[in-house]
Formats: C-alpha cells, sequence, structure tokens
C-alpha cells in the first residue's frame, strides 16, 4: 500500500567502490589470522561512506565475523564522551555476552565508566593516569574479546567525535598487537578545516605504518549512471545522466537528490545552491512533517521517539502521520536501536537545522530541556546529564544552564573525559556572571569538585566560587594533556588571589603551576614550589600543607638529594599523618624510604617501602603502589641486589599493565632493563627496554629506555647507535629541568663513546660537565659508573703522546670526586676500589695486588660483566710480571672472561681477551688447542708496512706526514689508511688509534676494555 507513496532513493545496487572494498575484506583477512587491523575511512558528506560500510558489514557477517557499530552523537555542537565506545560495546555485549563478561572479569568498575551495563562506576582517585588507564583497560578489552572469533568495531561521524573519543582511538590504533580485530573508523572529510581538532589526530596516526587510509574518491560518470539506475530501476537517458553528473560531480548524495527530483520532474526548478538542493525535498512535506523534521533537527543526532513526542506536544495520531511521511520521504529514518529517529543525511539535518530561526532554536531547545526534566527516563541514562546540559546551553538561560553545565561535567570527570569534563567547566565559567546570584549560592563545592582540596572552610556548606571552578578545570586540563590551556586557567586565579587573602588556596595553585612548569619544560618548578612553601608558613595544618611538603619531597630527591631533601620527607608524612590524608602519607613514607637508603641506612629504608608498597596495595592507592613497584627495585638495584629486583619489577609491571599506569610500566620496563642487563640477561635487557617506548606516553621514561638501550650498545661495540640512543636520551630528558639521574648516567655513555672513538679530550669535557653539575649525595648509584668510565678511559688512552697533558688534573679530580661518594654498601664499595685500581692504571702503577681485590669483591656480587672485565685486567697485570707460575692463573681468568664476553656479545671486551690470550700464547680453549697467535696485529690481518703506518696514525700524523717519514706518495698513504680502518671496522683515525692502543700494539701494557657505564636507575616523583 505505501509503494506509491514512498520515494526510493537508495540504489539497491551497489556501486563502485570495487578497490576501497577490497582493502576492507584484505583487513578482515588479516585480522581473521591474529592481525588486529586499523583503518580510516574518509570522505567528503554525501559521499558514499556509511553505504560503504554497510557493503562491509554484510561481507564480514557472511564471513563469520562479528560487527559492532557504534557513532559519534552529536548535540548541538557537542559531542557525547566516549559514544561510538559505548554503543559498540553495547553491541558487542549482545553479540558476545559470555565472551565479553570473561574478557572484563575483574575490571567491571573501570570499564563501566563505557559501558554502564558492566556495573557501578564507583568512586575513586582521579589522576593523570585515570584516563590512559581507561584506555589500556579497553584495548584489553577488545583484544581478549578477539582472541577466538574475528571482531569488527566501526566508528561512523569521527569529524564529531570528543576529545576523549579521540585519544582512545589513537590509543588503540597504537597498541593494539593481538586479537582477531578490525578497528574502522570513518570521518567527513571536507568538514576538516585547518583548525579541526581531528586535523592532529589524522596527521598522527598517519605516521604509524599500522594503520590504512582510505579516501573515498567522487563517483565517475559510468559509476554514476549505474546508481541512476539502480534508483530508477531502469536505464536512465544519457542526457540525464550527463546533466546529473555535471550538477552532483559524482557526489553520491547529490546524484540521488537529483536523480529524485529528476524523476519527480522539478529538476528544472532546483537552484544551484547547495542549501536549496537539500531542503527542496524537505520543503515538499505536509507542514506537519517539516515541523516534526525541524524538532528532530535540534534534538540531536538521533532523537528518542518518547522525547519528540514530549517536545512536539501533538496527538500521537499526527506525529505517526507527519513521521511516516519523513520516513517515506527519506527524509528520516528509524534509528538502529528501534526506538527514536534521525535524518537519513547529517547534510539535510544541518541545512534543517540551519534554516530555524534564532528564537525557534533557543524555544525548541527549551522544550527539550523541560521535557528532559520532567521525565529523565526518556534518554539512556549514560547520555542524561550531557544532554539536559546542552540543551539549557543552547537555550540560553543562564540560571537553567549553569547547574546542568557543571553537573554533566561531574559525569565526564566520572568517566576520565577529562577534555570534556574541561570544556564543561570553561562553559561554567562563561555562564557564572550570567547565572542569578541565588542560583550560584546554592551551588556547593562537594558536589562538583573532586581534585581541589578543601581550603579551610566545608565544601558541603559553603557556596561554590568561581576560583573551586577554576581549580577544577586547571586539574582536568593538565590531566587531559591540556596544559597550554591549565597554565592560562592558572595564572588568572594567582591573578585573582593576588587580591583575595586565601594563601591555602594560592599555595594550592601555585603547586598545580609547579607541575605545569614541568610538564610543559619551562623549568624545574622549583621556584613555584618554593612560593608554595612561603605561602603556609604560620598556618595551621591541612591537607594542602600535606601535598605541598609531599611535592617539596619528591622535588627534593630527584634533584637535591641529601639531608634537606630528608628532612622535607619526614615533615610531609608529619603532615599527613596530622590531618588524616592517608594517600598523601604513603606517598611521602616512600619518597622517605627512597631518601634514607640513599642516606646510608639502606636496610631501613627497603623496610620502609616494602611497607608502603603493601599497605597500598592492601587499601587501595594503585597510584602510590605503582611508584612502589618503580622506587622499591630501584633501590635493591642500587645496592647490587638485582635477583631481588627483577621478580618486584615483573610484577610491577603486570600491575600497572592491569590498572592502566602507562608511564608507571614504563619506568618498571626501564629500570627491569637495568636488573637483567646487570645479571647479564642482555637480550632481556634490550627487550624491555624496548617495552618503555610501547607503553610510556611520556618522554622522560623513555630517556631512561633510551640509556638503557645505550649501555647495551656501548657494551657490544655499536657505537654508532649508542650515539644514537644518547641523543634520544637528551632530547627526551631536555635541558629545562636537570636531574642527578638523568645528567650522571648519560655523561657516562657519553663518556664511554669518547673514549671508545679515541676522543680523550671529549671525555674529559663530558666529565667536567657532569662533575661540575654535581654528585649529590645519595646518587652514588649514578656517580660510581661515571667515575668507572672515566678513569678507565684515562687509563686506555695512557700510551697517547696527547693524553699527557691534563692526565694529572683529571685523575686529581677523579680522586676527589671518589672521597666524596659513600662506598657503604657492598657495590659502592667494589666501584670504589675499581676505580683506584684504575687510576693506579692510568699512572702504570697497577699490580696484580692492585687487582686482586676489585675481583674478589665483584666475585661476591651478581654482576658478570663487570666481573669478566675486571678478571681481564687482573689476567693482564699478572702478565706483565712475566713470573711463569701465573700462567694456570692467568688462562683461568682469561677463559672465564671470555666465556661471559661471548655470551653477552660484548665484542669489545672479547676481542681485548682474545688479543691478551695470543700475545701470551694462552689458548681459551677448554683443552689444548692451535698455537696463538704471536702479534695481535697479525691477528686483525695488518701487513708489516698498514702496522707502521697505523703506528702513526696513533701519533696523530697526517696523511703527508706519514708519506714523508716512511717514503711513500700521500695517495699510497691514504690507501693504507683506508685498508686499516676496514680491516679494524672503524669509521675514522681516531677510533682506530683508539683500538691499536686500547689492544697495546705498539706499547707493552695489557690491552684495555671500552668503557661500560652502568644503567640509570628510574625514579618518579608521583
Amino acid at each position: 500500500m505505501l509503494g506509491g507513496v514512498e520515494t526510493r532513493s537508495v540504489s539497491p545496487v551497489f556501486v563502485g567502490r570495487a578497490e576501497e572494498l577490497a582493502t576492507l575484506r584484505d583487513a578482515l583477512a588479516r585480522a581473521a589470522a591474529g592481525e588486529p587491523q586499523a583503518l580510516l575511512l574518509g570522505g567528503e558528506a554525501g559521499v558514499g561512506k556509511t553505504r560503504l560500510v554497510e557493503e562491509f558489514a554484510t561481507a564480514a557477517v557472511g564471513a563469520g565475523a562479528v560487527f559492532a557499530l557504534g557513532g559519534c552523537v552529536e548535540i548541538g555542537a557537542d559531542g557525547l564522551p566516549f559514544a561510538p565506545f559505548s554503543t559498540a560495546l553495547r553491541a558487542l555485549r549482545r553479540e558476545l555476552p559470555a565472551e565479553l563478561a570473561a574478557a572484563a572479569a575483574g575490571q567491571e568498575e573501570e570499564l563501566a565508566r563505557l559501558l554502564p551495563e558492566l556495573g557501578d562506576a564507583g568512586a575513586r582517585r582521579h589522576d593523570e593516569e585515570g584516563m590512559a588507564r581507561l584506555f589500556e583497560l579497553t584495548a584489553r578489552l577488545l583484544e581478549r574479546v578477539a582472541a577466538r572469533r574475528t571482531v569488527v568495531v566501526a566508528l561512523e561521524d569521527l569529524h564529531w567525535a570528543d576529545a576523549s573519543t579521540r585519544h582512545l582511538l589513537a590509543y588503540l590504533f597504537r597498541t593494539l598487537r593481538t586479537g582477531r580485530l578490525v578497528v574502522l573508523a570513518t570521518y567527513r572529510s571536507d568538514d576538516i578545516h585547518r583548525r579541526h581538532p581531528l586535523r592532529p589526530l589524522l596527521a598522527e596516526l598517519d605516521r604509524l605504518r599500522t594503520v590504512r587510509r582510505i579516501e573515498l574518491p567522487r563517483f565517475n560518470r559510468e559509476e554514476v549512471a549505474r546508481q541512476i539506475a539502480g534508483i530508477h530501476a531502469a536505464e536512465p537517458e544519457p542526457t540525464k545522466v550527463d546533466a546529473i553528473f555535471q550538477r552532483s560531480d559524482g557526489n553520491a548524495f547529490f546524484v540521488e537528490e537529483l536523480a529524485v527530483a529528476a524523476h519527480e520532474g522539478s529538476c528544472n526548478g532546483l537552484t544551484d545552491s547547495l542549501r536549496d538542493l537539500l531542503l527542496v525535498r524537505v520543503e515538499a512535506l505536509p507542514e506537519s512533517a517539516q515541523r516534526v523534521a525541524r524538532i528532530v533537527a535540534e534534538g540531536g543526532s538521533t532523537v528518542e521517539y518518547r522525547l519528540l513526542a514530549a517536545v512536539a506536544g501533538r496527538p500521537e495520531d499526527d506525529l505517526i502521520e507527519a513521521l511516516r511521511a519523513a520516513v517515506n520521504a527519506n527524509i528520516l529514518l528509524a534509528a538502529p536501536s528501534g526506538d527514536g529517529y534521525r535524518f537519513r543525511h547529517s547534510l539535510v539535518r544541518e541545512a534543517v537545522g540551519d534554516d530555524l530561526l534564532p528564537g525557534e532554536r533557543s524555544r525548541l531547545n527549551r522544550r527539550y530541556a523541560e521535557a528532559l526534566e520532567a521525565d529523565p527516563s526518556l534518554v539512556p541514562a549514560d547520555q542524561r546529564v550531557a544532554r539536559l546540559a546542552s540543551y539549557w546551553y543552547q537555550a540560553n538561560d543562564a540560571a537553567k544552564a549553569l547547574p546542568a553545565v557543571l553537573a554533566a561535567s561531574v559525569a565526564a570527570r566520572r568517566r576520565d573525559a577529562y577534555s570534556e569534563q574541561l570544556r564543561l567547566l570553561e562553559r561554567a565559567m562563561e555562564l557564572w556572571d550570567a547565572a542569578p546570584a541565588d542560583v550560584r549560592a546554592g551551588l556547593r563545592p562537594v558536589d562538583y569538585t573532586a581534585s581541589y582540596p578543601p581550603c579551610g572552610c566545608d565544601p558541603a556548606t559553603t557556596p561554590l566560587r568561581y576560583l573551586d571552578l577554576m581549580a577544577e578545570a586547571a586539574v582536568a586540563g593538565r590531566f587531559c594533556g591540556e596544559r597550554e590551556r591549565a597554565m592560562k586557567i592558572t595564572r588568572r586565579a594567582l591573578s585573582i588571589l593576588e587580591e583575595d587573602d586565601d594563601p591555602l588556596r594560592a599555595a594550592w595553585f601555585w603547586t598545580q603551576r609547579s607541575r605545569l612548569v614541568q610538564a610543559l619544560a619551562r623549568g624545574d618548578g622549583w621556584q613555584e614550589l618554593a612560593t608554595a612553601q612561603d605561602l603556609l608558613r604560620g598556618l595551621p595544618p591541612s591537607e594542602v600543607h600535606a601535598e605541598v611538603l609531599t611535592n617539596v619531597a619528591n622535588w627534593s630527591m630527584l634533584h637535591q638529594p641529601g639531608p634537606e631533601a630528608l628532612a622535607a620527607a619526614e615533615r610531609a608524612v608529619q603532615y599527613a599523618r596530622m590531618v588524616g590524608t592517608r594517600e598523601i602519607e604513603l606517598n611521602a613514607r616512600l619518597t622517605l624510604g627512597v631518601l634514607t637508603a640513599d642516606a646510608g641506612d639502606v636496610e631501613a629504608g627497603l623496610a620502609e617501602m616494602y611497607e608502603v608498597k603493601e599497605r597500598s596495595l592492601e587499601e587501595g592507592f594503585p597510584y602510590v603502589a605503582g611508584r612502589a613497584y618503580v622506587n622499591l627495585p630501584a633501590g635493591l638495584e642500587a645496592i647490587g641486589r638485582s635477583r631481588e629486583a627483577a621478580p618486584l619489577l615483573e610484577e610491577g609491571a603486570a600491575f600497572a599493565r592491569r590498572f592502566g599506569l602507562l608511564d608507571t610500566e614504563a619506568w618498571v620496563w626501564s629500570n627491569l632493563s637495568e636488573s637483567l642487563g646487570n645479571l647479564g640477561r642482555w637480550q632481556e635487557a634490550e627487550q624491555a627496554a624496548q617495552n618503555v617506548f610501547r607503553h610510556g606516553r611520556s618522554a622522560k621514561p623513555q630517556g631512561s629506555g633510551a640509556i638503557c638501550l645505550a649501555q647495551l650498545a656501548l657494551g657490544r661495540g655499536e657505537l654508532a647507535e649508542a650515539r644514537r640512543q644518547l641523543d634520544a636520551a637528551q632530547a627526551a630528558f631536555g635541558s629545562h629541568d636537570p636531574m642527578p639521574q638523568q645528567w650522571l648516567p648519560m655523561a657516562a655513555v657519553a663518556v664511554g663513546i669518547a673514549a671508545s672513538q679515541g676522543r680523550l679530550l671529549d671525555a674529559r669535557a663530558e666529565l667536567g660537565a657532569a662533575l661540575d653539575a654535581g654528585t649529590p649525595p645519595g646518587t652514588q648509584q649514578y656517580g660510581w659508573p661515571l667515575l668507572v668510565a672515566a678513569a678507565t678511559a684515562e687509563a686506555d688512552a695512557r700510551a697517547l703522546p696527547a693524553a699527557e697533558q691534563g692526565r694529572a688534573e683529571t685523575l686529581d679530580r677523579i680522586l676527589t670526586a671518589v672521597k666524596a661518594l659513600t662506598a657503604r654498601a657492598p657495590l659502592w664499595l667494589a666501584h670504589e676500589q675499581w676505580v683506584r685500581a684504575e687510576l693506579q692504571r692510568a699512572e702504570g702503577n697497577d699490580t696484580p695486588d692492585t687487582w686482586t681485590p676489585v675481583v674478589t669483591a665483584f666475585e661476591q656480587l651478581e654482576r658478570p660483566y663487570d666481573l669478566a672485565r675486571v678478571r681481564h685486567r687482573l689476567a693482564g697485570a699478572l702478565l706483565a710480571t712475566d713470573a711463569a707460575d701465573h700462567r694456570d692463573r692467568v688462562t683461568e681468568l682469561l677463559r672465564l672472561a671470555h666465556a661471559v664476553a661471548d655470551h653477552l656479545g660484548a665484542r669489545p671486551l672479547t676481542d681485548a681477551v682474545t688479543l691478551l690470550a695470543q700475545r701470551a700464547r694462552l689458548s681459551l680453549a677448554p683443552g689444548p688447542g692451535p698455537k696463538p697467535v704471536a702479534d695481535p696485529a697479525e691477528a686483525l690481518g695488518l701487513t708489516t708496512r698498514e702496522r707502521d703506518v697505523l703506528r702513526l696514525v696513533s701519533n696523530g700524523r697526517t696523511n703527508r706526514q706519514i708519506a714523508e717519514e716512511l717514503f711513500i706518495s700521500p695517495k699510497t698513504a691514504s690507501v693504507h689508511v683506508s685498508n686499516i680502518l676496514a680491516k679494524l671496522g672503524v669509521s675514522g683515525r681516531g677510533e682506530a688509534a683508539a683500538v691499536a692502543h686500547r689492544l697495546g700494539l705498539f706499547t707493552s701494557g695489557t690491552p684495555s676494555t671500552p668503557t661500560e657505564p652502568a644503567t640509570p636507575t628510574a625514579r618518579t616523583a608521583g
């Protein structure tokens, strides 16, 4: 019966798109094989993105996959936080209820922020990693759901996406590694202007090799003809195809509209205006249907039937007739959920909305808001507050809009949608002065703020202040990464507080500013913390006191460890206990434990850290527990207890992953890399360091991971890679916030690289800069490896003529630094003995008695690579005595050192041990072996002439000087130098000289190994 009145504008035949559909099917096949796929589908409005997704969905379901569709929901100018993900997860729950329940087991409270059906989201501490935690849990949920069955998650209309949705999508695209999963997102490319918030995300995703981007073009003439034929169920006339193709320019939606208009005989009456083209069929509807269309256009991308009925205020039969007319004309469609209506195409909705009069728009929004207030069940519960806030705001009613917007900001915060919370709080600040005074007086901080500690007043009875909104907005900005906006808000707040005697609030804002200054790389944040401290002097204890003092203690631990830092941590613990802030107390106690251990009371400090870890786990403080999993193993590692640290770090990685503490996990992987490296598990250490870059968001843990990789590369003799990783670490740390745990390890690596390349003056310069910056008390775990590297460089260069000048001053400075560093732990004592032995070797005074206690000290520790190095030194010292009865001992030392170096792939140490054995005519094989090569130059394949040339290169001669001394031409000298560089496997003359002297080719001294500083210990400041 309806066939005669229904207008068919959609072709039943799928036209074109063969290449794009093939790409999607290929992604589906790859996903079915266990390789997750990420795709972006872009195209202008009306080009056919939705139709392509529908065809792909049919193909995917036909292949046995589960297809879950979610769309970004627009209300006015706003997008609902996480709306497409919530819808898609809801669809997955319907299709795979058991699988999704099992995948979410144990994390229902966190995941309820995306899918409320999983349970109550509950109350918890909000922090900077809250959103990252939710993202990580969502990624793992999708991977587990798609473990055995292919799942396609399609997200439409990304151009309307809220910031939280964009961030979550970017995170998924970067981190999905397993599962039979396809994630497809569509967006309207013609809407992505230069300042559109989606533009930076698209640029970022373009750089990911794992993301495929499809741009959907317009139809060509042949495809337009096929589309028209499908719409009319008959071959169109060529002239009509030409006319429609020319006017539509191949846009599929415009082809539909023009084809229908031509079929109805009104094609010639259409104007060239896009808006008129979109409205012509709407204006052909009965007036009642047009009125309903205008109401739907202002209600959002989808409007529930019951809400629409309440706003329309018409008899139900009349409303149904109006809707039927709009649906039959293909203007409106039933929503996929079946309980509402939406425009068939968003372009038509926008045109209808733009055609509303200003007063009409505000009146419709008021009616929506009033209907929703009267019956909140008219819309889904997870959309209610956001939609009510948008309706009242668009209605231009500040009295109603302010509390509604604030309620929406609270809902966004509970979902970790901090970007949306910030936008809503900024809107509330915009509405503040326009709202009546009695409305503002009825608002309470306890209802709308969470991150702002009480400042000497009861938040349940004191009226909400504008400064409270600014405080909450500043924290939301910091949490979502909008640090510039947060800094601007913080500056404004401090400007207001200059005329307001409120030192507690001012101190709190100065603490926030300190964090922002550090995050924005504009300083170390100390001046801001010092200002906060000054404001609190003489005031009664408060939560603000405890928080400021804890931040001061954490800052001091990282920047200026020592007695003052220890005292600051003790005060922070005391104040936290006085005001009863348990989480701040545990956080401060952890810092106190670190500083106690650094001060020399190692066991007491470790016991405190163990206690904090257990208490924070039991009492539900994941942030503090995450810090404990970083700092406790770091404390163990610093004193040489790597075997005890490693399992704790593995446990910490699992904990951080479970709670989505991404930066914490990155620090854990960095520290695990150090522990594994010191235990002689270099391959595992490299994998752990690579995990830092896969999981961390912030630059500093990535800088620490880069140092770990630089250390491993240096030990393997891969100097170019070590330099590259060192440069990456320096870029990650920057120069705005120097910390000893950064500059000392980086200096140690730089000294090692320079020494290995024969650049002794550069090595001395790196040492001098690091010592000028200082080795504060508590930094011995970083200072000792630097001094080992510097002393070794001086000893290795002893025979270089250019090294003589400045050597005495450098050795004296190293010795002064040795006396300043504590050596109470066995590892530190071993390092002190090692440095002193290298200093004696640098002066040519080392003997077997020099090295024997060093070897003995390292034999008590689990440091196989360091032990191999000092055994090699002892072997060389024994050989220098020319005592025949030492040969068995030397053979044993060299075989042990060679076995470790060969196992680790430490090529420079392997070569040095091998050449020393050859010079001594000793076999490294367990039994009788072949006669060793007496001359290490012969082992390198150097001819007699090349050895003469290398000797002169080592003495700093140019090619012309070499030619004059050896009576050859400069060209011949150049050829010899090139051959030598190739045989030594080096890239320059300085490095060749360093190799020659390190292997003892021209001296009677013992060959030496390249500098190998220890990996740094990573810590977080909380």
